[in-house]
């Protein structure tokens, strides 16, 4: 089948291999329709006239409005398919249905590593946390010289340099102290953090005296701090950070991993590089994954408010509460007002290359970037950053670029993500590993040593969901267990840890 339509409703079907003008789409639903334009592979063509105006469902929900009189097979894309004029009319419908029952043969256990307090991290690893960029290099350098020390200790991942771009010149107090001093703290207290080492330059506003205060780590985990200025420089700054970096790798040494319940997981729901399989593929596979999970007591956090714009009205019918369902239409009250302010909108959002890969609008991006989070009621939102509640699924607001989501996301206490990409992403993560599902065959044989699996199967052999999702499900517990994933293997997540900054820089 080189078309496949979704929804009974839809106007549209999206092509599953190139396609040529002249081609008759060979459905029954739309006998004699043929196509007018050639139709990239994952791109949306018209299965009956639309004129001019009227609203274009995809998902069963409309993803925008005809630009212009659209015939049936024709190509639709940013060309004749815009944003709708009304907002409102984007709203339309449920959640689909009830989530899923637990399989009795479903894996309830993984292997991790359970810390005194009673956490369970996924990863063991030594932390190099900066309080202002300007110490960045130092951290690094600590991180190289002892990163291969961590190959020959058992029970020891590696060294992390917790590295940012700000710290000083900005206020030290408002939106973004609050939300850098957050996220710093949630990553001084994730648990595949085991001991952590902080470096400040030593006369930033944010200062290490300040930051050590309210970092909160758990007393178990070995701390200590410096600053450059105090020591002498840059060398003296790496020789100590080495030495102390040594002496917890060694104190960490021979930490085991333990049969635990599947409620231990912290999952981040993540996506990048979006294409027109995403949401037909690995998205709604993840969202079977994450259903299963959560209805084994684990958590499942959703975030890129930006990428559900449009799609909000799907999350807030599932809430447990009025004001979990409040909290979320806040959050996108915010960004329109955010966005507005910046000069732009909420539709700028999809970048060129999703825009290659078939995807349109903003909404058309959400209503595929959603399923990622399954059916499961949401039971609880959170700013960025902030300490994730368990179980459940969970809304955290973030971003949607990529680096500066899961940041916000491992500050909140995930131990795993788990990203889906159409077009291609090399996104890694430290010290929470990230398994990447790919949602097309092409990019999975083309970017194979970063792919971890490929979920083209469910239309291109007709995988049930269910099935690509279980694969899903165990794979995560796998490298929640000490698999590598293929970033691990790479050597990927030391650069990707980006705080989102708000606030002036002064």
């Amino acid at each position: 089948m080189s078309v496949v339509v979704l929804y009974d409703s839809d106007d549209v079907a999206v092509a599953t291999t190139p396609m040529t003008a002249g081609e008759p789409l060979a459905l029954p639903e739309v006998p004699g329709v043929t196509l007018r334009d050639d139709v990239p592979a994952g791109h949306k063509v018209a299965l009956r006239d639309l004129p001019a105006g009227s609203p274009v469902r995809k998902y069963g929900q409309v993803i925008g409005q005809a630009l212009a009189d659209i015939r049936a097979g024709e190509h639709v894309h940013v060309h004749n398919l815009g944003m709708p004029r009304d907002a409102a009319a984007r709203v339309a419908g449920g959640d689909g249905g009830p989530a899923p029952q637990l399989p009795a043969d479903l894996r309830r256990t993984f292997h991790g590593y359970r810390r005194p307090d009673g956490r369970v991290a996924t990863r063991n690893y030594v932390g190099v946390l900066t309080s202002v960029n300007c110490s960045a290099t130092v951290a690094r350098k600590i991180a190289r010289v002892t990163e291969d020390d961590a190959e020959g200790l058992d029970g020891v991942d590696g060294v992390v340099a917790l590295t940012h771009g700000t710290g000083c010149g900005m206020a030290d107090r408002g939106e973004g102290w609050d939300v850098l001093r957050r996220t710093l703290a949630g990553y001084a207290r994730n648990p595949n953090i085991g001991g952590l080492v902080v470096v400040g330059l030593g006369c930033e506003v944010n200062a290490v005296a300040g930051l050590m205060a309210d970092l909160g780590v758990a007393e178990h985990v070995p701390v200590s701090s410096y600053t450059i200025q105090e020591l002498g420089g840059t060398s003296a700054a790496v020789a100590r950070g080495v030495e102390q970096v040594r002496g917890m790798m060694r104190d960490l040494a021979g930490a085991t991993r333990t049969e635990v319940g599947v409620e231990e997981l912290v999952l981040g729901l993540q996506c990048g590089g979006s294409d027109g399989w995403s949401g037909l593929t690995a998205n709604p596979a993840l969202g079977v994954a994450s259903d299963l999970l959560v209805a084994a007591g684990a958590t499942s956090v959703l975030g890129e408010t930006p990428e559900v714009y449009g799609a909000e009205h799907l999350l807030a019918a599932r809430a447990t509460s009025p004001a979990t369902a409040e909290a979320l239409m806040e959050r996108i009250r915010w960004w329109e007002e955010y966005t507005g302010r910046q000069g732009t909108t909420m539709d700028a959002n999809p970048s060129p290359g999703n825009k290659a890969g078939g995807i349109t609008t903003i909404l058309e991006k959400s209503l595929g970037a959603v399923a990622k989070a399954g059916r499961s009621p949401l039971v609880a939102v959170r700013h960025y950053a902030e300490p994730i509640p368990r179980p459940g699924l969970v809304f955290m607001d973030t971003p949607g670029y990529d680096p500066v989501s899961v940041t916000g996301m491992v500050a909140g206490g995930a131990n795993l993500i788990c990203f889906t990409t159409g077009r291609g992403s090399v996104f890694g993560s430290r010290p929470v590993p990230t398994v990447k599902l790919g949602t097309n065959a092409e990019l999975a044989s083309r970017m194979t040593g970063d792919i971890d699996l490929d979920c083209s199967p469910v239309v291109e052999q007709g995988v049930p969901l269910e099935e690509m999702g279980r694969r899903v499900y165990d794979l995560l517990l796998d490298v929640a267990s000490g698999r590598r994933s293929a970033s691990e293997e790479l050597g990927l997540g030391g650069e990707e840890i980006v705080p989102w900054q708000l606030g002036a820089v002064l």
